[in-house]
């Protein structure tokens, strides 16, 4: 039965009830569809998207601002010196006057709260682009990509291999809400926010599918359908680098470590990738290896995502 997602900002993959995701996934694959038959579909004729990026982006930007302009809208982009919030205006002025011109707002940033204070004071719907917490488009994304790929979600073990950081918790909630049995292998000083691990535990329970947290890469491997990793240092942790490198080479997805998987196993990665840190070219390059699918259809769930919502 079809939800009425008008309105609704996505800050979190654990706001959606899982009808909204699906929900999702079916008008993704109307609309990816129809851009390759090319036949139009301009849903949001007339909307205006605002995007504003604190943070770079090559995926995030191009996916939106095509995306919002395939769907006959218009996508507006302001970076951190484009606009006065947080520094001459607070979150909650800003998100006051953006509703009165805008129809939707996208945010990719570093404080997650931003987020949450645009949707609570805003009065149009927020698409969380990234936060240092949370990566929800990624992880939707990443989810329609092996529903296309494996025909079912229900089941499955993704292991996650790296830093916990915001595609970790991300995963957690996603694989989670799905049915989805999910391992994250991470160093220790560097597992998932214990919050976030705590609530996906409660979709498992109620899915009836499992999840592990654990530092030893090799068992978390075993039996894996996916294996999924990220950076070790994300944007803003460019001073730990050396460090990081440090305790995460252990991590590295490699063709050692993978012969622990199924043998058709799906290598998955949100890019950008650090070619022989996380992973090895012979990974990345591999018929396993889905990360430009995964790539491509960021545009075609965001696509729904914007059209669902707005």
């Amino acid at each position: 039965m079809a939800v009425n997602m008008k309105g609704k900002s996505l800050i979190e993959i654990n706001h959606l009830s899982l009808e909204e995701i699906y929900q999702i996934f079916d008008l993704t694959r109307t609309l990816k569809e129809k851009q390759n038959t090319g036949e139009p579909h301009k849903l949001l004729e007339g909307k205006t998207l605002g995007m504003i990026f604190s943070k770079p982006s090559t995926r995030t930007r191009i996916s939106f601002e095509t995306g919002i302009y395939q769907l006959g809208g218009m996508g507006m982009y302001f970076n951190q010196n484009d606009l006065q919030l947080k520094k001459s205006e607070s979150v909650s002025d800003t998100a006051k006057v953006l509703s009165r011109y805008l129809n939707g707002v996208m945010i990719r940033t570093f404080d997650h709260q931003d987020v949450i204070d645009l949707a609570k004071f805003g009065s149009i719907p927020v698409i969380n682009g990234l936060t240092d917490l949370h990566h929800p488009c990624q992880v939707l994304t990443d989810l329609f990509t092996i529903l296309e790929k494996r025909r079912t979600l229900k089941g499955l073990k993704l292991v996650y291999i790296g830093d916990g950081n915001n595609v970790a918790h991300s995963l957690l909630h996603g694989c989670s809400k799905v049915g989805m049995d999910i391992t994250i292998a991470s160093p220790s000083g560097y597992l998932p926010v214990k919050k976030i691990v705590a609530e996906s535990m409660v979709n498992a329970k109620y899915m009836g599918s499992k999840i592990e947290i654990t530092e030893d890469p090799v068992k978390a491997v075993r039996g894996a359908d996916i294996i999924y990793t990220d950076v070790w240092a994300s944007m803003g942790q460019e001073k730990e680098a050396a460090e990081r490198r440090k305790k995460f080479i252990q991590y590295q997805v490699n063709s050692k470590l993978v012969k622990n998987a199924k043998d058709d196993y799906i290598f998955m990665h949100c890019l950008p990738a650090h070619r022989g840190d996380e992973v090895t070219d012979e990974i990345c390059d591999s018929l396993n290896s889905v990360i430009f699918d995964e790539a491509e259809n960021r545009l075609h769930v965001q696509k729904a995502i914007m059209a669902l919502v707005m």
